[in-house]
C-alpha cells in the first residue's frame, strides 16, 4: 500500500489543486520545484541547524509514568510542547521560511487558530527580517490574546476575519484572499496538512521530524522502534500527519487520530469531521469536510482553537478512507478532565487541543505489555484561561 502522495498530488480520492487562475503559477511553480529545493544540500543544513540551534531538538520523548500506573501500560510522550514558541508549528514554520526566502519571497502571510502557527510564523520572519501579516478569526483573537500579543511583539499585523464562525475556516478564507490579491511577491505559509497541492505533501515532510525522532528515541528506551499505539489530535492535522509519518509502512502499529467532538457528535457543536464529513473541495483540495446538503460549510465548533477546523488533510482523509489509521473524537468535557489530570499527575499542562488525544487513554483497553507513543503538540500556557474558566478557578 502506497500511502504518499502520488505525481498528480492524490491521496487516493483526496488531494489535487483546486485553485484561483491567479495562483497557478505559484502553485505550479511549487509542484514543480518543491522537493528539489527542500532536498538540496544547502536547505537542508540551514534546515537542521536551525530545528538544533533555534527550536531545540531533538524534543524529549518523556515516559509518563504517573500515567503509566494508572491506564496499566507504557505511555510516552512526544515533547512538542518544549520546542520554542510551545508547539509543533515552529518545525514547518521554519521549512516553508526557508523555501519562500529561495523563492525570492519577501512578504509571507499564514492564517491560524489557536495561535501557535501564528506565533511560529511571526518568530521565523521576525529571525529572517520578512514582513508577516497573519489572519485570525475574531472570536480566536479574544480567547488567545497571549498569542495574539505574542505575535505583534515580533513585528507581525494580525488581521481579525470577522466572517462565519470568526475562527480558522474564516481566517483560512481571508489569507487565501489576500495571496490571490498579491500573487507575485507573497508567500502563504499554510499552517496544517490542508490546501491545493503540493502543501499537504511539503507540511507533512517537515513536520515528519516528529516520528524519525520517535522511533529512535523509542529504540533508545525500549529496544523497539515501533509502539503498540501512536496517538494525536487532529484539526487539519499537522501534528498527527508528524508523528504518523514513519510509522506508516509499519503496519501493526495502530495510528489513532483524535479529534474534537465539541458539546457531542451529533449536538450541533461539534468538529468531529471524520464522523460529520463529506466527500468535497475545501480550501483547494479534495478531503473530508462537514457540509449541508448543498455542499456548504458547516461551522465547526470546540473549545480548542486550534481543533474548530471543519475538514481534515487529504491524506488523513485517504488514511480514514483505507483503514490505516483509526479516527476517533473527544468531547470538550472529556479533554478538559484529561488536561487537568496530566498537569496533576504529571506536572506538564497540556494544550487543549493535545489534551484531545490524552482523554482518549480512557477509552483503551490495554494488557500491561504495550507501549503508546502520544504526541504532545502543544504547551497550555495559551489556554490557561480557558482551563481557569470552565474549572471555575
Amino acid at each position: 500500500m502506497n500511502y504518499q502522495v502520488n505525481e498528480k498530488g492524490y491521496y487516493g480520492n483526496f488531494g489535487g489543486a483546486y485553485i484561483p487562475e491567479m495562483l497557478y503559477p505559484n502553485v505550479e511553480y511549487l509542484r514543480q520545484h518543491y522537493l528539489e529545493i527542500i532536498y538540496e544540500d544547502g536547505f537542508q543544513g540551514e534546515f537542521h541547524q536551525l530545528l538544533t540551534d533555534y527550536v531545540g531538538r531533538p524534543s524529549p520523548l518523556f515516559l509518563a509514568g504517573q500515567l503509566s500506573e494508572r491506564y496499566g501500560t507504557t505511555i510516552f510522550l512526544k515533547r512538542e510542547d518544549l520546542n520554542h514558541t510551545g508547539a509543533h508549528k515552529i518545525n514547518n514554520t521554519i521549512g516553508q521560511v526557508l523555501l519562500a526566502e529561495r523563492l525570492g519571497k519577501k512578504r509571507i502571510i499564514a492564517e491560524t487558530g489557536a495561535g501557535q502557527h501564528g506565533v511560529a510564523t511571526a518568530t521565523v520572519c521576525a529571525l529572517k527580517g520578512l514582513e508577516c501579516v497573519v489572519y485570525m478569526g475574531e472570536v480566536d483573537i479574544q480567547r488567545q490574546a497571549p498569542n495574539v500579543a505574542r505575535m505583534k511583539m515580533m513585528g507581525a499585523k494580525v488581521v481579525p476575519a470577522k466572517s462565519g464562525s470568526k475562527t480558522l475556516k474564516d481566517a483560512t478564507n481571508e489569507a487565501m484572499r489576500d495571496w490571490i490579491n498579491h500573487p507575485e511577491d507573497t508567500h502563504y505559509i499554510i499552517g496544517s496538512v490542508v490546501g491545493p497541492h503540493p502543501y499537504p505533501d511539503m507540511v507533512a515532510r517537515f513536520q515528519s521530524i516528529i516520528s524519525a525522532e520517535t522511533k529512535k528515541q523509542l529504540k533508545e528506551k525500549t529496544g523497539s522502534e515501533n509502539p503498540n499505539y501512536v496517538i494525536a489530535c487532529v484539526g487539519g492535522g499537522s501534528n498527527a500527519m508528524g508523528m504518523f509519518y514513519h510509522f506508516l509502512e509499519d503496519e501493526q502499529v495502530q495510528l489513532i487520530a483524535v479529534e474534537a467532538a465539541g458539546k457531542g457528535i451529533y449536538s450541533g457543536h461539534s468538529a468531529a469531521t471524520s464522523i460529520l464529513g463529506k466527500e468535497g473541495v475545501l480550501h483547494g483540495c479534495r478531503t473530508i469536510f462537514m457540509q449541508t446538503g448543498d455542499g456548504q460549510v458547516v461551522e465547526p465548533y470546540s473549545i480548542s482553537a486550534g481543533l474548530d477546523y471543519p475538514g481534515i488533510g487529504p491524506q488523513h482523509a485517504y488514511l480514514q478512507r483505507i483503514g490505516r489509521a483509526k479516527y476517533v473524537s473527544i468531547t470538550d468535557d472529556e479533554a478538559m478532565q484529561a488536561g487537568k489530570l496530566c498537569a496533576q499527575l504529571e506536572g506538564i499542562i497540556p494544550a487543549i487541543e493535545s489534551a484531545h488525544g490524552l482523554a482518549y487513554l480512557e477509552k483503551m483497553k490495554f494488557f500491561g505489555n504495550e507501549t503508546v507513543a502520544i504526541c504532545l503538540s502543544g504547551r497550555g500556557d495559551k489556554d490557561l484561561d480557558t482551563y481557569m474558566n470552565y474549572f471555575k478557578w
